[in-house]
């Protein structure tokens, strides 16, 4: 059975966090930061906002924008997130009741900053199989509980936002051939632990804190998300040169910046969400892409490439038409 993404929104807290809160705090500035991440601001939630509630508005904004979206008949949810208000119950379910839809499944999915396009992947399976045919993926973070404010490089990375996209089974095919992979091995470069000290036999700090091998991670994305990039247009028989859109996870402009020059592709078709919203893992690619489609930057039949990476080290990637 086929499906495409139908509508896709995002919410953001109303709280703007700019750099030169970070100077208060730590040895930086403004240069520093924009030179190294390209980033300007970022948004954190008030102090009684969770991931949960930025779902919410997120499927609210989703309706707002687009009128004619019932959600009374979403027969699945998922929400992409690594900082849930609880352990149990899920992320989704409480969103479930918030959104009151009933005869719902209810899933997370912890795979970090990748966990949106893994979202879409699984949509896109659970309609094939005939078993669904309209589900809410939303990637959604509340990373400022989680910074450690004495780090100087990853205190001023973060920022807190919420994703969303409705898929639906349709008649045309637009959600295409993915990808995934997982490197294990490097699960110590990027993490936050809360119970165990050792991750690969590796000691690690068991402090709720979010901690980076910056260096590490840097060129372990530039050199492989660029040749997972070129697999999965070979996969879905096009050439770069044919896709109008590519949305990377919002990690870092550097990043972003470095993939466009290493695939020759031009960086004004990259979207970004990074500058005036930081670092928001699962929500970058959903945030990027709703501010693209608000910009008049997207039309419809555009093609696109989504590939999110993140802590694992996992990545997943799809294509897609508008």
């Amino acid at each position: 059975m086929s499906c495409q993404v139908t509508a896709i929104s995002s919410y953001v807290p109303h709280r703007i966090i700019t750099n030169a809160y970070f100077e208060k705090l730590v040895e930086t500035s403004d240069e520093w930061i924009q030179t190294r991440t390209g980033i300007i601001e970022r948004r954190f939630t008030a102090e009684n906002e969770y991931t949960t509630h930025l779902c919410y508005r997120a499927a609210r904004n989703l309706v707002e924008e687009r009128p004619d979206i019932r959600l009374e008949d979403v027969d699945f949810i998922m929400v992409a997130t690594s900082t849930p208000d609880h352990s149990v119950p899920s992320v989704a379910s409480q969103v479930q009741n918030e959104l009151g839809i009933k005869n719902c499944g209810t899933l997370d999915i912890a795979s970090a900053c990748a966990g949106f396009v893994y979202g879409l992947t699984l949509a896109k399976g659970l309609i094939a199989a005939g078993t669904h045919r309209k589900i809410l993926v939303f990637g959604a973070e509340n990373l400022s509980r989680y910074l450690d404010l004495n780090n100087r490089n990853l205190c001023i990375l973060f920022g807190d936002a919420a994703g969303v996209a409705l898929i639906e089974a349709s008649e045309l095919n637009k959600l295409f051939a993915p990808i995934s992979g997982t490197e294990g091995s490097m699960g110590k470069d990027l993490y936050r632990s809360s119970l165990s000290t050792k991750i690969n036999n590796v000691p690690a700090f068991a402090d709720g804190k979010t901690h980076q091998n910056g260096r590490v991670v840097f060129k372990w994305v530039v050199q492989n998300i660029s040749e997972n990039l070129l697999r999965l247009a070979e996969k879905n028989q096009i050439s770069l040169n044919q896709i109008d859109w590519i949305i990377l996870h919002s990690a870092n402009l550097r990043i972003i910046e470095a993939v466009s020059r290493q695939i020759d592709f031009p960086m004004e078709k990259m979207l970004q969400s990074i500058q005036y919203f930081g670092n928001t893992s699962s929500a970058s690619i959903p945030l990027a892409w709703h501010q693209g489609l608000k910009n008049g930057k997207l039309k419809p039949g555009d093609k696109m490439l989504l590939m999110g990476f993140g802590g694992g080290m996992t990545y997943a990637g799809i294509m897609l038409e508008c």
